[in-house]
Protein backbone atom coordinates (compact mmCIF):
# COMPACT_ATOMS: atom_id res chain seq x y z
CA UNK A 1 0.00 0.00 0.00
CA UNK A 2 1.50 3.63 -0.81
CA UNK A 3 1.99 5.97 1.95
CA UNK A 4 -1.04 8.65 2.24
CA UNK A 5 -0.11 11.77 0.91
CA UNK A 6 -0.51 14.85 3.71
CA UNK A 7 -3.92 16.47 3.01
CA UNK A 8 -2.58 20.64 2.43
CA UNK A 9 -4.94 22.67 4.55
CA UNK A 10 -5.59 26.04 2.67
CA UNK A 11 -6.63 29.21 5.35
CA UNK A 12 -9.54 31.10 3.32
CA UNK A 13 -8.75 34.72 3.06
CA UNK A 14 -9.72 36.83 5.76
CA UNK A 15 -12.49 38.44 4.57
CA UNK A 16 -12.88 42.69 3.14
CA UNK A 17 -13.31 45.07 5.51
CA UNK A 18 -16.35 46.90 5.73
CA UNK A 19 -17.64 49.34 3.52
CA UNK A 20 -18.09 52.77 5.45
CA UNK A 21 -21.05 53.72 5.74
CA UNK A 22 -22.00 57.17 4.89
CA UNK A 23 -24.45 59.59 7.01
CA UNK A 24 -24.89 61.39 3.33
CA UNK A 25 -28.11 62.10 1.69
CA UNK A 26 -28.81 60.91 -1.63
CA UNK A 27 -29.50 64.08 -4.23
CA UNK A 28 -33.47 64.76 -4.73
CA UNK A 29 -32.85 63.93 -8.42
CA UNK A 30 -30.29 60.93 -7.81
CA UNK A 31 -30.32 59.06 -11.58
CA UNK A 32 -28.05 56.29 -11.40
CA UNK A 33 -26.57 54.75 -14.92
CA UNK A 34 -24.01 51.96 -14.97
CA UNK A 35 -22.72 52.62 -18.54
CA UNK A 36 -21.89 56.22 -17.38
CA UNK A 37 -19.90 54.54 -13.92
CA UNK A 38 -17.73 52.62 -16.33
CA UNK A 39 -16.95 55.44 -19.06
CA UNK A 40 -15.64 57.85 -16.49
CA UNK A 41 -13.78 54.76 -14.48
CA UNK A 42 -12.04 54.39 -18.23
CA UNK A 43 -11.61 58.61 -18.84
CA UNK A 44 -10.74 58.99 -15.08
CA UNK A 45 -7.81 56.21 -15.45
CA UNK A 46 -6.03 57.34 -18.69
CA UNK A 47 -6.40 61.02 -18.11
CA UNK A 48 -5.38 61.15 -14.38
CA UNK A 49 -1.63 59.84 -15.69
CA UNK A 50 -1.79 63.19 -18.35
CA UNK A 51 0.07 66.09 -16.79
CA UNK A 52 -1.20 69.68 -16.30
CA UNK A 53 -0.29 72.01 -19.32
CA UNK A 54 0.31 75.06 -17.24
CA UNK A 55 1.83 75.35 -13.80
CA UNK A 56 -0.18 79.13 -13.27
CA UNK A 57 -2.52 80.90 -14.66
CA UNK A 58 -2.39 83.82 -16.66
CA UNK A 59 -5.22 86.24 -18.30
CA UNK A 60 -5.85 84.85 -22.05
CA UNK A 61 -7.81 85.82 -24.77
CA UNK A 62 -10.82 83.88 -24.01
CA UNK A 63 -14.32 86.37 -22.96
CA UNK A 64 -16.01 85.43 -20.03
CA UNK A 65 -18.59 87.62 -17.78
CA UNK A 66 -17.01 88.51 -14.09
CA UNK A 67 -19.06 88.58 -11.39
CA UNK A 68 -22.76 86.87 -10.78
CA UNK A 69 -25.01 88.83 -13.19
CA UNK A 70 -27.17 91.54 -11.56
CA UNK A 71 -30.55 89.10 -12.76
CA UNK A 72 -29.33 86.39 -10.64
CA UNK A 73 -28.13 87.56 -7.65
CA UNK A 74 -31.79 86.67 -5.77
CA UNK A 75 -32.43 83.41 -7.84
CA UNK A 76 -34.43 81.16 -5.71
CA UNK A 77 -33.98 77.38 -5.13
CA UNK A 78 -30.09 77.78 -7.90
CA UNK A 79 -27.89 77.77 -4.48
CA UNK A 80 -25.82 74.94 -4.16
CA UNK A 81 -22.81 73.94 -1.92
CA UNK A 82 -19.56 73.76 -3.60
CA UNK A 83 -16.06 72.52 -2.25
CA UNK A 84 -13.22 72.62 -4.18
CA UNK A 85 -9.72 70.19 -2.16
CA UNK A 86 -7.47 68.29 -2.68
CA UNK A 87 -3.60 67.44 -1.37
CA UNK A 88 -1.47 70.14 -1.60
CA UNK A 89 0.60 69.12 -4.44
CA UNK A 90 -2.21 66.68 -6.10
CA UNK A 91 -5.07 67.64 -8.41
CA UNK A 92 -7.70 69.89 -7.16
CA UNK A 93 -11.23 67.91 -6.99
CA UNK A 94 -14.79 70.21 -7.60
CA UNK A 95 -17.77 68.96 -5.94
CA UNK A 96 -20.81 70.30 -5.83
CA UNK A 97 -23.77 69.76 -3.02
CA UNK A 98 -27.05 69.99 -3.11
CA UNK A 99 -26.12 71.28 0.49
CA UNK A 100 -23.39 70.00 3.05
CA UNK A 101 -25.73 66.89 4.11
CA UNK A 102 -26.23 65.83 0.71
CA UNK A 103 -23.98 63.22 -1.50
CA UNK A 104 -21.89 65.23 -4.64
CA UNK A 105 -24.11 65.60 -7.49
CA UNK A 106 -21.16 66.63 -9.58
CA UNK A 107 -17.33 65.28 -8.79
CA UNK A 108 -14.80 66.93 -11.38
CA UNK A 109 -10.92 66.47 -11.11
CA UNK A 110 -9.59 69.73 -12.27
CA UNK A 111 -6.26 70.07 -14.39
CA UNK A 112 -4.59 72.43 -11.43
CA UNK A 113 -3.16 71.55 -8.39
CA UNK A 114 -3.97 72.84 -4.67
CA UNK A 115 -1.22 75.02 -3.98
CA UNK A 116 -1.81 76.93 -7.34
CA UNK A 117 -5.37 77.42 -6.58
CA UNK A 118 -4.59 79.06 -3.24
CA UNK A 119 -2.24 81.30 -4.89
CA UNK A 120 -4.62 82.42 -7.09
CA UNK A 121 -7.41 83.08 -5.25
CA UNK A 122 -5.15 85.10 -2.88
CA UNK A 123 -5.21 87.35 -6.25
CA UNK A 124 -8.67 88.16 -5.99
CA UNK A 125 -10.28 86.83 -9.16
CA UNK A 126 -10.64 83.33 -10.70
CA UNK A 127 -12.38 82.34 -13.88
CA UNK A 128 -12.55 78.50 -14.53
CA UNK A 129 -13.68 77.73 -18.18
CA UNK A 130 -14.50 73.97 -18.90
CA UNK A 131 -15.11 73.55 -22.90
CA UNK A 132 -16.69 70.11 -24.32
CA UNK A 133 -17.88 69.93 -27.76
CA UNK A 134 -21.24 69.43 -29.16
CA UNK A 135 -22.09 65.89 -30.60
CA UNK A 136 -25.13 66.51 -32.57
CA UNK A 137 -28.61 68.04 -32.17
CA UNK A 138 -29.94 64.64 -31.51
CA UNK A 139 -27.55 63.81 -28.49
CA UNK A 140 -29.70 64.38 -24.86
CA UNK A 141 -26.32 64.59 -22.61
CA UNK A 142 -26.81 66.82 -20.06
CA UNK A 143 -23.49 69.01 -20.03
CA UNK A 144 -22.84 68.04 -16.61
CA UNK A 145 -22.77 64.72 -17.49
CA UNK A 146 -20.43 64.69 -20.17
CA UNK A 147 -17.34 62.52 -18.89
CA UNK A 148 -14.15 65.56 -20.06
CA UNK A 149 -13.86 68.95 -20.63
CA UNK A 150 -11.20 71.08 -21.88
CA UNK A 151 -9.82 73.13 -18.82
CA UNK A 152 -8.95 76.91 -19.57
CA UNK A 153 -8.20 79.18 -16.34
CA UNK A 154 -8.56 83.15 -16.92
CA UNK A 155 -8.53 81.91 -20.28
CA UNK A 156 -5.33 79.96 -20.60
CA UNK A 157 -5.44 76.75 -21.97
CA UNK A 158 -4.42 74.29 -18.42
CA UNK A 159 -5.05 70.49 -19.68
CA UNK A 160 -8.50 68.68 -18.79
CA UNK A 161 -11.06 68.64 -16.59
CA UNK A 162 -12.38 64.87 -15.86
CA UNK A 163 -15.19 63.67 -14.06
CA UNK A 164 -14.96 61.09 -11.73
CA UNK A 165 -17.28 58.68 -9.55
CA UNK A 166 -17.17 59.66 -5.97
CA UNK A 167 -14.60 57.38 -4.10
CA UNK A 168 -14.34 56.57 -0.12
CA UNK A 169 -11.69 59.30 0.00
CA UNK A 170 -14.18 61.71 -1.35
CA UNK A 171 -17.26 60.74 0.66
CA UNK A 172 -14.68 60.84 3.41
CA UNK A 173 -13.79 64.26 2.71
CA UNK A 174 -17.80 65.38 2.15
CA UNK A 175 -18.49 63.27 6.01
CA UNK A 176 -15.71 65.51 7.98
CA UNK A 177 -17.32 68.86 6.41
CA UNK A 178 -20.77 68.15 6.84
CA UNK A 179 -21.33 70.23 9.39
CA UNK A 180 -19.27 73.36 7.70
CA UNK A 181 -21.32 75.09 5.26
CA UNK A 182 -18.28 77.83 4.12
CA UNK A 183 -14.69 78.25 4.96
CA UNK A 184 -11.48 77.15 4.16
CA UNK A 185 -8.78 74.59 6.32
CA UNK A 186 -6.57 71.65 6.12
CA UNK A 187 -7.86 68.02 7.26
CA UNK A 188 -5.28 65.08 8.12
CA UNK A 189 -4.21 63.34 4.78
CA UNK A 190 -2.51 59.90 4.43
CA UNK A 191 0.73 60.44 4.84
CA UNK A 192 1.76 57.02 3.63
CA UNK A 193 1.10 57.78 0.55
CA UNK A 194 1.28 61.66 0.18
CA UNK A 195 4.23 61.72 2.48
CA UNK A 196 5.06 65.39 3.90
CA UNK A 197 2.12 67.18 1.51
CA UNK A 198 -0.48 65.00 3.17
CA UNK A 199 -2.61 67.78 4.63
CA UNK A 200 -5.86 67.71 2.26
CA UNK A 201 -6.49 71.49 2.00
CA UNK A 202 -10.43 72.59 1.03
CA UNK A 203 -12.11 75.60 0.58
CA UNK A 204 -16.17 75.57 0.67
CA UNK A 205 -19.06 77.95 -0.43
CA UNK A 206 -22.63 78.37 -1.51
CA UNK A 207 -22.27 78.72 -5.38
CA UNK A 208 -25.43 80.41 -7.70
CA UNK A 209 -25.92 77.95 -10.36
CA UNK A 210 -27.09 79.81 -13.56
CA UNK A 211 -28.24 77.90 -16.55
CA UNK A 212 -28.31 79.67 -19.86
CA UNK A 213 -29.05 77.07 -21.83
CA UNK A 214 -28.69 73.02 -22.38
CA UNK A 215 -25.01 74.05 -23.50
CA UNK A 216 -24.07 76.26 -20.70
CA UNK A 217 -23.97 76.20 -16.48
CA UNK A 218 -22.08 78.21 -14.65
CA UNK A 219 -21.37 78.36 -10.99
CA UNK A 220 -20.52 81.70 -9.44
CA UNK A 221 -18.93 81.57 -5.69
CA UNK A 222 -21.18 83.76 -3.34
CA UNK A 223 -18.87 85.33 -1.09
CA UNK A 224 -19.78 86.00 2.43
CA UNK A 225 -18.13 89.54 2.33
CA UNK A 226 -19.66 90.70 -0.26
CA UNK A 227 -18.00 92.26 -2.63
CA UNK A 228 -14.91 92.60 -0.59
CA UNK A 229 -13.90 88.37 -1.08
CA UNK A 230 -12.76 86.72 -3.59
CA UNK A 231 -14.28 86.11 -7.05
CA UNK A 232 -14.38 82.57 -8.23
CA UNK A 233 -17.03 81.67 -11.53
CA UNK A 234 -16.92 78.33 -12.95
CA UNK A 235 -18.56 78.12 -16.68
CA UNK A 236 -19.72 74.93 -18.38
CA UNK A 237 -19.74 75.03 -21.83
CA UNK A 238 -20.41 73.31 -24.94
CA UNK A 239 -19.49 74.50 -28.76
Amino acid sequence: MGELQPQSSTTPPPPPPPRHLSSLVQPSHQRKNKHKIRVLKVFHSVFRSLPIITPACKMGSISMPIGLPDGHRNSAGSRVTGTLFGYRKGRVTLSIQESPKYFPTLLVELAMQTNVLQKEMSSGMVRIALECEKKGDKDKTRILDEPLWTMYCNGKKSGYGVKKETSEEDLNVMELLKAVSMGAGVLPGNSEIEGPDADLAYMRAHFQRVVGSRDSETFYMLSPDGNNGPELSIFFVRI
